[in-house]
């Protein structure tokens, strides 16, 4: 068999860790990654219980599926999260960073309390997640693959995202650095670049923040060139084959996924 047929029939991770795992697409991806024939998945996330029904449902799916409280603005947290993982499923070849805090702030009212939270959990907790993945990766010399989740407001974002926008962004650049340090032990890191999506966690959000209305995406969709906000189900494909060898040597690339195209202009 030639290398680029085998590649071909590799099939999906082995092990994979999902914070934000529990809901909208991080369960997506986990979901995803079960039905490919990944042979277990730990979710990270706050809530317990969401995360014994997000197990549930993967095991109904026939899938080895655990659940690990874990808040990945605590540092401390972010390196349990991936020992206990390795523990439970053993050397891990998959991680996704799809946890994420979408406080709303603009250059002038953001404090620095909301600052540093929006970081903490979008750029300073994968880096530490990441950290100890990837140091897990090269104690057990496998190679492994990230998928950080990142968002099309890395190009600039509304004024109201201002220090979402900067986090995500650092997030970016993180992955990047990581997938051109790492090139040479076969870890790969790239990113997704999601535009507005439909998802229980942007609901509560345009809720809380926008006084949204209950029919809020209805409304919102039927403004979309597409007719429609980008749904979990049709990126989680994309992540898991960056996961997967069948994405090759594909690393540092950040894929924007949205219906709206970065740098363009109305004509």
């Amino acid at each position: 068999m030639m290398p680029q047929d085998r590649a071909d029939t590799e099939g999906a991770a082995r092990h994979a860790v999902i914070t934000g795992g529990t809901q909208g697409l991080g369960f997506a991806i986990a979901r995803q990654l079960v039905r490919e024939g990944c042979e277990g998945v730990v979710l990270a996330g706050r809530d317990p219980a969401k995360g014994e029904q997000a197990v549930a449902a993967l095991k109904a799916l026939g899938g080895n599926a655990h659940f690990v409280a874990a808040d990945v603005a605590d540092v401390e947290d972010c390196r349990m999260l991936i020992d206990r993982a390795v523990a439970l499923l053993g050397p891990l070849d998959a991680l996704v960073n799809a946890a994420a805090s979408c406080d709303r702030g603009s250059l002038l009212d953001t404090t620095p309390q909301v600052w540093a939270r929006l970081m903490d959990v979008n750029a300073r907790g994968p880096f530490f997640t990441m950290q100890a993945f990837v140091r897990q990766a090269l104690d057990h010399r496998i190679p492994a693959s990230i998928v950080n989740i990142v968002s099309m407001v890395i190009h600039c974002g509304q004024s109201y995202l201002a220090p979402y926008s900067a986090s995500k962004a650092a997030l970016a650049n993180i992955t990047k650095n990581t997938a051109q340090a790492h090139r040479h032990d076969r870890i790969r890191c790239n990113a997704i670049a999601c535009g507005w999506m439909d998802t229980p966690g942007e609901d509560a959000t345009q809720k809380r923040f926008h006084n949204a209305p209950d029919d809020w995406l209805e409304k919102a969709e039927a403004a979309q060139p597409f007719g429609q906000l980008v749904k979990p189900a049709q990126v989680a494909p994309l992540a898991t084959y960056l996961l997967s060898p069948r994405s090759g040597v594909l690393t540092g690339a950040i894929i924007d996924c949205d219906q709206n195209v970065a740098g363009a202009y109305p004509e």
